[in-house]
């Protein structure tokens, strides 16, 4: 378990933020402390809860294989939603925060399939806000993405509105450019200044990488980038993965496990003539990772570059980022006092508060959508009224 604390009890409206994204590595809970006057919002504390074994493998292979039944479906969400509620529990057992303090979760789910485009365009997410909200008699609200969908756009991501929101009560770091980068399973980009704000996912963050780990390793990721850093980019794989139809599509776009997995990294190999080695292959999924991300921005003369999530880490990820942008600034953004391992815990609570009081939850510039409108569904429990 993984805890931060930065306490500050003078703001007067908490709420608590649920993610667990496409790495598959835990639960992030984050509480927020979110002032009535102004909506500043202040991360209090942060928790991370492992995955069961058995729930991770079930929730991995549903997202892989597309291979369930509807009894399996239904049953995996139950225990997932228990999980968090079980997650939610232990934090404020852990600070002694009582469930009447805080206003309301906001729960991401588990994303296993994204298809934002076509006539039949969703997004599901495994949430059930029911058990959520019984279990920890707090309100609970979730489905932050199918009104973004509805309304044309990709329902992701969602996270750029949010980094905005930091930004404007954060001046010390308001510079020209400023870009923050999430490096989850899934990479995506909020280029905050210059304005308009833009955002999308650039494509594999960590997915790759942690897949082709565990098949050549057993490990579930690969620790500081140390496997990554011992081999050597092949450029001709990577031209042939690089040949992605995705990589050539403007934004608005968003994606996700359903393209990038390991299925399709084992098909682009069998196209590869030739002998590499483990290692090579994970340095070359290094530059597949971070070459989309080098050309979203490089159009900048020089800015700053704030990287969180588990790519962060990543002393090859960050190491390709810092010698590919020579006149940025690349920095994780604990740097500039904004947690990096809670920051879409922290985007889902904000996004709470946002839905509970009628403010917009996406950004059509982001997301494609043809207008703004409150994102989420409300569940709430008489207790909680």
């Amino acid at each position: 378990m993984k805890t931060t604390n930065t306490t500050d009890t003078s703001l007067n409206q908490y709420y608590l933020g649920i993610m667990s994204g496409t790495s598959l590595d835990g639960i992030d809970v984050a509480l927020v402390s979110i002032s009535k006057n102004d909506n500043k919002t202040t991360f209090v504390v942060g928790e991370e809860f492992p995955f069961d074994n058995d729930l991770r493998k079930s929730i991995l292979s549903l997202c892989e294989t597309q291979n369930t039944s509807l009894q399996n479906l239904g049953e995996i969400t139950g225990e997932l939603s228990l999980a968090y509620a079980k997650a939610v529990n232990l934090l404020l057992k852990n600070q002694k925060i009582a469930p009447s303090q805080i206003i309301a979760i906001g729960c991401h789910g588990q994303t296993v399939f994204h298809q934002p485009c076509g006539n039949n365009s969703f997004s599901m997410q495994l949430v059930d806000a029911a058990k959520i909200a019984v279990n920890t008699n707090i309100t609970t609200v979730t489905d932050f993405r199918s009104m973004d969908i509805a309304l044309g756009g990709q329902g992701a991501p969602l996270v750029p509105l949010f980094h905005q929101g930091l930004v404007s009560q954060m001046t010390s770091i308001i510079e020209q450019p400023l870009v923050f980068l999430n490096i989850g399973g899934i990479a995506n980009i909020s280029i905050i200044n210059p304005p308009p704000l833009i955002g999308f996912d650039t494509g594999p963050g960590n997915v790759l990488l942690d897949s082709w780990m565990a098949k050549v390793s057993g490990k579930r990721y690969d620790e500081n980038g140390g496997f990554s850093a011992k081999g050597k980019c092949n450029d001709t794989l990577l031209k042939l993965l690089g040949s992605e139809n995705y990589f050539g599509l403007p934004a608005p776009k968003s994606t996700g496990r359903e393209l990038f997995n390991l299925e399709w990294l084992e098909q682009k190999l069998t196209y590869y003539k030739g002998d590499i080695s483990d290692e090579d292959v994970m340095a070359t999924l290094v530059a597949l990772t971070c070459n989309p991300i080098v050309e979203a921005i490089n159009y900048l003369p020089s800015g700053r570059l704030l990287v969180c999530g588990g790519g962060a880490k990543n002393n090859a990820i960050m190491q390709y980022l810092k010698t590919s942008l020579p006149t940025w600034q690349v920095k994780v953004t604990d740097d500039v006092g904004i947690s990096g391992d809670f920051m879409e815990a922290m985007a889902f609570a904000w996004l709470a508060h946002r839905c509970l009081n009628r403010l917009s939850g996406n950004d059509p510039q982001v997301t494609g959508a043809r207008r703004s409108e409150i994102c989420g569904s409300i569940t709430r429990i008489f207790n909680s009224f």
